[in-house]
């Protein structure tokens, strides 16, 4: 059994643990799961008692999760688009920031050594969120899991698609603008379609008198993102990923 080598929480760690419950918004039956969860290699009695195996777990499990994720609602994004959105989203930055955001460091069990610091540094924060994604998995199960795991990472994916996948196709393409021709592209709205709630916009790429293939989005930032990446296509002598149509 996982963690069968664990102690049961000790009572003083009770607040601790009801506190991390609290954070998350998850309460464990087994509250052991929980503390390995939280328990750093310096404040283990052994390092099977860390949260360093359920780490390795928690990094598994969120992968596969962001992986299907974007599999399913990025259906025109091709495998190199979403390894770069997948990147960002499981890196361990976005892992800290979410586990600094929910105020876990002051929820880990730490050796005295790593106590007397006076940031706990973002490597162990990270650590921390990938822990409890497998104790939560191990508690609950996948559908636990997943849930868990969307409620913290839903809008970082949707962030690295409005955000740093296609800024790095605008940026190109205006890079490539100056370059050649001293200007900047612009970026034309065609149409749009759909509900207020729910709307899609069709947008071209120009530079100077040339406009490139149009592409739709679901939102003004993902129709310029993929506008830019079928105008980079075309200078190119590619065709474009993104149809107009």
């Amino acid at each position: 059994m996982p963690h069968q080598s664990v102690p049961e929480p000790e009572p003083e760690l009770l607040p601790l643990l009801a506190e991390a419950e609290r954070r998350i918004g998850v309460t464990f039956r087994n509250k052991t799961l929980l503390r390995a969860a939280l328990t750093h290699a310096s404040g283990a009695v052994h390092r099977l008692a860390s949260n360093e195996r359920l780490e390795f777990l928690g990094d598994a499990i969120l992968g596969a999760v962001v992986c299907d994720v974007l599999y399913r609602h990025y259906p025109d994004y091709l495998e190199g688009e979403l390894t770069r959105i997948k990147s960002i989203v499981v890196s361990r930055q976005t892992c800290a920031r979410i586990s600094e955001g929910l105020g876990l460091e002051e929820c880990l069990i730490l050796g005295k050594g790593m106590i007397t610091h006076p940031n706990v540094p973002s490597s162990l924060l990270a650590d921390v969120f990938e822990s409890l994604i497998a104790a939560v998995f191990l508690e609950g199960g996948v559908e636990a899991a997943r849930e868990f795991i969307l409620r913290f990472i839903e809008p970082e994916i949707e962030m690295a698609v409005a955000g740093e996948l296609g800024g790095n196709y605008k940026s190109l393409l205006q890079q490539w603008a100056q370059r050649e021709h001293g200007t900047t592209p612009t970026y034309q709205l065609l149409d749009e379609k759909g509900p207020d709630h729910s709307k899609c916009f069709k947008i071209a790429a120009r530079i100077g008198p040339n406009r490139y293939q149009a592409a739709w989005g679901r939102n003004k930032k993902e129709a310029e993102q993929r506008a830019a990446r079928n105008a980079l296509s075309e200078l190119k002598n590619q065709a474009p990923p993104f149809p107009s149509e």
